[in-house]
């Protein structure tokens, strides 16, 4: 008789950890959907987040047009801080500067000029400023090179 009760304890104990092990691998997995989804949502969010953003370029383009032709005034002023306050928020950043090398991934020439002095492609002007959030290019910035002939 202990031999039957040894044998059901151990086939209980066998069932036990058959049972525990397929708990565990279904909390594993469900811990990878979960976290799946966060990852999805994510994706999603920052996608929805650069496409308004990409709209918006042509309405900052107008900004900068209107701070280099009109007077800054308080008004223009504190529109221009407040739109650059909230976008940078949003991880918003303009860049193209004069004498940074040229950059064909986030820079478009629209201008060569030949210099025998060059030693490599510098943005000579900038033709419209470019803009990024964190690693996603919203648009180039439209340059003219200077560089070797």
């Amino acid at each position: 008789m202990d031999a039957t009760r040894t044998g059901g304890r151990g086939e209980a104990e066998r069932l036990l950890a058959e049972r525990t092990a397929d708990l565990q691998r279904v909390k594993a997995e469900y811990d990878n959907y979960r976290k799946q989804v966060r990852r999805d949502r994510m994706a999603v969010r920052e996608i929805a987040v650069a496409n308004v953003l990409t709209a918006l370029v042509p309405v900052l383009d107008a900004v900068d047009r209107a701070c280099a032709y009109e007077p800054l005034t308080p008004g223009l002023k504190d529109i221009v801080d407040t739109l650059w306050a909230q976008l940078g928020a949003l991880g918003v950043q303009g860049f193209g500067e004069e004498g940074e090398p040229f950059d064909p991934a986030c820079h478009e020439a629209a201008v060569h000029h030949a210099s025998q002095a060059a030693e490599g492609l510098v943005c000579a002007e900038i033709l419209r400023s470019g803009y990024r959030v964190g690693d996603r290019l919203l648009r180039p910035a439209f340059v003219a090179v200077t560089g070797p002939v």
